[in-house]
């Protein structure tokens, strides 16, 4: 679906309260994502006001609202989400405590999804929320909040037009970028083991075969037998190196390398941006990917 279709689409089931509000004076954002706020913050330019309640390097799947960030979703204009679940454990509570007139986008669930079946560790079939891995999921994103914020702020539609074509042209040369380092690893040696399985779109993106010690979630405590089978895919598929990631203990994950005989590829940013390379987005995909491309090769 074209990008212009798409977020036509959004419009129809995302706003909550008026539907093409006025802003006035400064536009207010409160993002439930680092990416999210980084999108809102290159779109929005000077006129927009972006608060992120999930810090860099923090992990999304354990937070809880606090009063003080909800105390700042209550002052937007535009609360951004992930979407796609990654915010379930808080949001009836999210919703319950906003004001009418504050405008509640979730994001992800504006882009196409991607479901993991229900598999031998006993995981029931979910939506993956982690679309930011793929960089042209966070291209069709940055089109949803363009075109949320003309639609709260029209007076100022051509400068977040303007901001929004300088981002993606941005994207557009990362995402070219992330294919040709690709392209140096031979795709019989395309396959990434993570701590929690939150690649799917990057795999289904960029042409990867995927396996995690994790579920979807961090929460999710990966079970004896699911290790014992990873363990022996590993070996069967002679996987060089399995990765750990910036907001997870790396305990289970080095005792794998010990049982597998696989090696420690390096620690990846899977959940938001991070602190060091992994403080902007196109700095923690290019940190991510050649993580992946020099230690498999």
């Amino acid at each position: 679906m074209p990008l212009r279709s798409l977020a036509a689409v959004a419009f129809g089931v995302l706003w909550v309260g008026a539907l093409a509000q006025k802003a006035a004076g400064e536009v207010k954002v409160a993002s439930f994502s680092t990416v999210l706020s980084e999108v809102a913050e290159k779109v929005g330019g000077k006129d927009v006001t972006v608060t992120s309640l999930i810090k860099p390097g923090q992990d999304p799947h354990e937070y809880q609202l606090t009063p003080g960030d909800l105390t700042a979703a209550t002052n937007a204009n535009l609360v951004l989400l992930s979407g796609k679940g990654m915010e379930n454990t808080y949001l009836v509570n999210l919703r319950d405590a906003l004001p009418k007139k504050v405008v509640v986008l979730a994001v992800g669930n504006q882009l196409p999804g991607l479901t993991k079946p229900a598999d031998k560790s006993a995981e029931e079939a979910a939506e993956d929320p982690h679309w930011w891995n793929s960089v042209p999921e966070v291209e069709k994103a940055t089109v949803v909040v363009r075109d949320a914020l003309i639609r709260l702020d029209p007076q100022r539609s051509s400068d977040y037009q303007s901001n929004a074509g300088a981002y993606l042209a941005d994207l557009k040369e990362l995402n070219a970028w992330v294919k040709r380092k690709v392209a140096e690893l031979p795709r019989d040696r395309r396959k990434l083991v993570t701590s929690h399985d939150a690649f799917q779109y990057f795999a289904k993106e960029y042409g990867f075969q995927i396996d995690s010690i994790e579920g979807l979630t961090t929460e999710q405590e990966p079970s004896v037998s699911h290790i014992s089978a990873l363990i022996d895919e590993i070996k069967k598929q002679q996987v060089k190196a399995i990765f750990l990631e910036n907001t997870l203990n790396p305990k289970v994950s080095t005792e794998i390398t010990r049982e597998s005989g696989a090696k420690i590829g390096g620690t990846l940013y899977a959940d938001g941006l991070g602190p060091g390379d992994g403080a902007t987005y196109d700095g923690m995909i290019r940190h991510n990917v050649t993580e992946i491309v020099d230690a498999l090769k």
